[in-house]
């Protein structure tokens, strides 16, 4: 069975700290699914990360569908979270609507993930009376990055803090299950998580948050063109792709691969008959 949004819930009132990590294929959530994490997140990061585009806003509905089918059905014990891309609910909550459900039916989701504040907490609110999970997103929000002015911390004075802090509540009452707070200080992470009841998911945000979320490749090493701040390297998976790639080059250049152990032989009374063909 996989963790439900009461099992999350409980988590926070028990104040244990949810691990959320990214992914966007087959293989990597199978491996993230039997380390145990309760939440993988299917992000538009993938935009980045994945497919090589400078922000986020590229990412279409297709594209999305595609990657989280893959990494539902690569996984069977957690949470999987749809990242709703660029212009699939800020038009219309009714296009919100439609949108969010296609990633329950046609990929296999159990939530979904919207960014924005006041602003969006009616169109969250829309679609979680339909029957469908959403997590919000404040603080540094990737789909506005033109209009928040590149990726900078949020809610560092009084007045952008007491928005945020709107910005959670609202989304509290509209009935999301959790908040995503990224580039957020520390300690106005700490004012949102112990104001609200539902868990708080940090990224860039400190230590006090419900929870934390990294993508995938910054935390494996993955990622060639930089390390975030924020993120934590915990293996250095691309080193170790160039080095295979390397020794791979080295043996088929010297003729050391494939060897016997790795070809098959053809039937001896086969290959005669074909020799003698050819005589």
């Amino acid at each position: 069975m996989r963790t439900t949004i009461t099992q999350l819930k409980q988590m926070k009132a028990k104040s244990e700290r949810i691990a959320m990590i990214t992914a966007y294929d087959y293989p990597t959530a199978r491996y993230l699914d039997d380390a145990g994490v309760p939440v993988i997140l299917v992000g538009d990061s993938l935009g980045m990360v994945v497919l090589g585009y400078d922000s986020t806003l590229p990412v279409t509905m297709e594209v999305m569908l595609h990657h989280v089918g893959a990494v539902v059905r690569g996984s069977k014990k957690a949470m999987v979270v749809a990242d709703m891309p660029f212009m699939s609910y800020q038009t219309d909550p009714t296009d919100a609507l439609r949108n969010a459900a296609r990633f329950l039916q046609e990929a296999g989701a159990q939530a979904v993930k919207m960014e924005g504040g006041v602003p969006m907490a009616p169109t969250v609110q829309r679609v979680v009376d339909a029957g469908i999970p959403v997590m919000g997103h404040i603080g540094l929000t990737p789909q506005s990055i033109h209009q928040l002015g590149g990726y900078r911390m949020q809610g560092r004075d009084a007045d952008q803090a007491s928005k945020l802090l709107d910005g959670a509540r609202a989304l509290e009452d509209a009935g999301a299950f959790s908040i995503v707070l990224e580039g957020v200080p520390s300690e106005l992470s700490k004012l949102i998580s112990e104001r609200i009841s539902i868990p708080t998911i940090g990224i860039w945000a400190g230590p006090h948050c419900d929870g934390q979320v990294q993508v995938f490749h910054d935390m494996m090493g993955v990622y060639p063109d930089f390390v975030p701040k924020h993120a934590k390297q915990y293996a250095r998976i691309g080193d170790t792709i160039k080095d295979a790639a390397r020794r791979y080059i080295e043996e088929v250049r010297d003729g050391a691969f494939p060897t016997q152990k790795e070809s098959y032989a053809m039937d001896e009374a086969a290959l005669a008959e074909v020799k003698g063909r050819l005589s």
